[in-house]
């Protein structure tokens, strides 16, 4: 016996396959014992000079890796509130943030004089063509990773409400103790 599809039958279970996809690749996710590297992909400083991603690192120690966008407000929230401890993080375990902009090139020039506003002292990188963003599975900004001393991604979160940048600090202070 042959089952024959209507149109609109093929078109519902056509729907309801991207809808699952989507579903589940805007979920929150933790690396929970996986670890990976990070790619190797090409991106700019905030004065223009193009950098390997693989070559990002902080001396053996861990660093953070924010994905933002000078459009999200989230994203903008997360930093400030970060830059408000960042010193105190730095002091208490050597962290380094990175923060990545996936503004593109038209939105791009807004990143280096907005930076500069806020004070904040993290290292700024542009990734305008979305390279970065699309090798990390990042869907949307902002999404943040911790990466350990050897350059393995042990953490990551997508989103933003206000308390989680304590939520990363734990994370980091579990990664230290685990040295």
């Amino acid at each position: 016996m042959k089952i024959r599809l209507n149109s609109k039958m093929k078109i519902t279970s056509i729907l309801t396959t991207f809808l699952m996809f989507f579903i589940l690749m805007s979920t929150s996710v933790s690396t929970k014992g996986k670890t990976t590297m990070l790619p190797s992909v090409k991106i700019k400083n905030l004065k223009g000079k193009m950098i390997d991603t693989k070559t990002f690192n902080n001396k053996g120690k861990p660093f953070i890796i924010n994905f933002w966008a000078t459009w999200c407000k989230p994203c903008l929230t997360e930093l400030k509130n970060i830059n408000e401890v960042y010193e105190d993080w730095q002091d208490e375990t050597g962290v380094k943030i990175i923060a990545i902009s996936v503004d593109d090139t038209r939105n791009s020039r807004k990143v280096a004089p907005l930076v500069r506003g806020k004070g904040w002292g993290y290292e700024v990188y542009l990734d305008e063509n979305s390279a970065f963003k699309r090798a990390m599975n990042v869907n949307n900004p902002p999404h943040t990773f911790l990466v350990n001393g050897k350059g393995k991604i042990v953490w990551q979160h997508n989103g933003y409400a206000p308390g989680d940048e304590e939520i990363l600090y734990e994370e980091l202070q579990k990664l230290l103790k685990k040295k």
